[in-house]
């Protein structure tokens, strides 16, 4: 009935995906590749699931 009040989860995500881009960018600036890595491994895997709500939806 008050669907417009719901949060749309795939903002939720998008803005969690940008968080793990800046910070992947700040490691990968200070030299730490492997550490690097793994935050775009996160990132990728948030970006599966978001393309997948948006296809869902």
């Amino acid at each position: 009935m008050f669907s417009f009040f719901k949060k749309d989860p795939i903002k939720k995500l998008e803005k969690q995906y940008e968080e793990l881009m800046r910070e992947a960018r700040d490691i990968q600036r200070s030299g730490d590749l492997r550490l690097y890595a793994e935050k775009m491994a996160a990132a990728e895997a948030l970006q599966l699931k978001i393309e997948a709500l948006r296809a869902k939806s």
